[in-house]
């Protein structure tokens, strides 16, 4: 009878230690260093305003129609992009998008009609800052964090008033003093050098360096990518029109836009120039601005992870419908607390609409959430675009900015009763999900960072 041998086993390897700092972190930091470039370079125009119209005689309206054409690409890139980082990666996309703004700046420098303005600041910084639109703080945040994605996207996105708060006073310096031609051949090696940190530091997902999502206890369900990104974007597209609630984010996040980038962030220096305060002034409490909105962007993420999402919508609105109406009778020569008082209040309530609308995205339409809210990205950014127009054709035909903070006030009335309506339909038909959405094939939503409730 043969004896029952037994093999020994060997001991298993040792878990890998959790590094000190979780390599999203530092995802995360790049990611800023990219957002806070992106928005200083898309803010030179407002700054060149009476600059291009002194040396070229081109009218605001002219100047504006660039700012427009820059307003729609960003938001219309912003679902495409989110697509192609899914299928070519975050690094890849991020650093031709660099690269384009710098051309685009570039351009600018040997420019003499205003069709060359719209070219190269409409369609090349355009297309290069909508590849590094709100979707790609919505996809770093979705894929590297699994705990504290509000407070994360919060943060990115105030990297946008971080930018205008680097760049604004810097770029509104070298116009006064320098001239316009240096301010852009500055944004331009900026741009370059941005891409720097994104070539050696960016990595793709946690799971290329074996590591989990920041506060995951176990890996997500590998993503299956097929067929072009241009097809996924609209087919996403096509599912999410088929939901109520994409129709009224849509229409809210657009008056958001035109309300802050498209009015105040194109219109307020020259507004504040027509009431006799200098250039630079102007820039400052733009700048200022800035501060505050990082706070509160910040703030709004965190409240986001607490509380209702759109209950927050309402808030903001109200309030930022509220400062725009009294703005007319604050401006003046010289800083005085009026003033100053709307610049906390305004900045605080900035962009602090985007961590709430990211977590609606989120609970209504799950894994495509950041195709959507690049989607409702786009409509943000159209209603920009129409707005910086129109408020450049308001200032040729009436001679000041009075009528649009009027109009923009009673927008964003409007927008509170699409919160509210969101609200009532969220209450009566819970967070469905339309047919065709969600990478898993079953339905499954994802609900990390807005719990609904308070």
């Amino acid at each position: 009878m043969n004896e029952l041998t037994t093999t020994p086993v060997a001991d298993p390897a040792p878990p890998r230690p959790a590094p000190r700092l979780h390599y999203a972190w530092i995802v995360a930091a790049v990611s800023l260093v990219v957002l806070v470039g992106s928005a200083g370079f898309r803010s030179a125009p407002g700054l060149m305003m009476d600059a291009l119209h002194n040396e070229f005689g081109w009218s605001h309206a002219t100047i504006s129609s660039a700012v427009s054409v820059n307003l729609t690409l960003y938001g219309l890139t912003a679902p495409f992009a989110a697509a192609l980082m899914d299928r070519f990666g975050v690094r890849l996309v991020v650093v031709c998008a660099l690269l384009t703004i710098s051309v685009g700046a570039g351009l600018t420098v040997l420019m003499t009609a205003s069709w060359q303005l719209i070219l190269c600041w409409g369609v090349l910084v355009g297309l290069g800052s909508g590849s590094m639109a709100g979707a790609f703080a919505t996809t770093i945040s979705g894929r590297w964090f699994q705990a504290r994605q509000g407070l994360v996207t919060g943060v990115l996105t105030a990297a946008g008033a971080a930018g205008n708060l680097i760049f604004m006073p810097v770029l509104a310096a070298l116009v006064e003093h320098q001239g316009w031609r240096t301010a852009v051949v500055v944004v331009s090696l900026a741009a370059t050098a941005v891409a720097v940190p994104v070539l050696i530091l960016m990595r793709e997902r946690p799971a290329d360096l074996g590591l989990l999502p920041y506060g995951a206890t176990e890996a997500p369900a590998p993503q299956v990518v097929d067929g072009s990104a241009i097809a996924r974007s609209l087919r996403v597209l096509r599912g999410a029109t088929r939901s109520r609630a994409f129709w009224l984010l849509a229409a809210s996040f657009a008056i958001c836009g035109a309300t802050t980038a498209g009015l105040v962030g194109t219109h307020f220096i020259p507004a504040a120039h027509d009431h006799g305060m200098p250039v630079t002034t102007g820039a400052s409490l733009l700048a200022l601005i800035g501060v505050f909105d990082v706070v509160g962007t910040i703030a709004s993420g965190w409240f986001t992870d607490r509380f209702d999402s759109t209950r927050l919508l309402i808030a903001y609105y109200g309030l930022r419908g509220l400062s725009l109406v009294l703005l007319p009778s604050l401006f003046g020569e010289s800083l005085r607390p009026p003033i100053l008082a709307f610049v906390v209040f305004y900045g605080l309530d900035w962009v602090a609409t985007v961590p709430p609308t990211v977590a609606l995205c989120r609970r209504h339409f799950g894994a495509d959430a950041p195709i959507v809210f690049g989607w409702v990205l786009a409509a943000h950014q159209v209603g920009a675009a129409i707005v910086a127009g129109l408020a450049g054709l308001a200032r040729d035909s009436f001679g000041n900015y009075d009528a649009t903070w009027y109009a923009a006030g009673v927008l964003c009335v409007v927008a509170v009763g699409c919160c509210v309506a969101l609200r009532a339909s969220g209450a009566r038909g819970g967070t469905s999900q339309p047919p065709g959405l969600g990478e898993n094939g079953e339905g499954e939503l994802l609900t990390v960072g807005d719990s609904g409730g308070s």
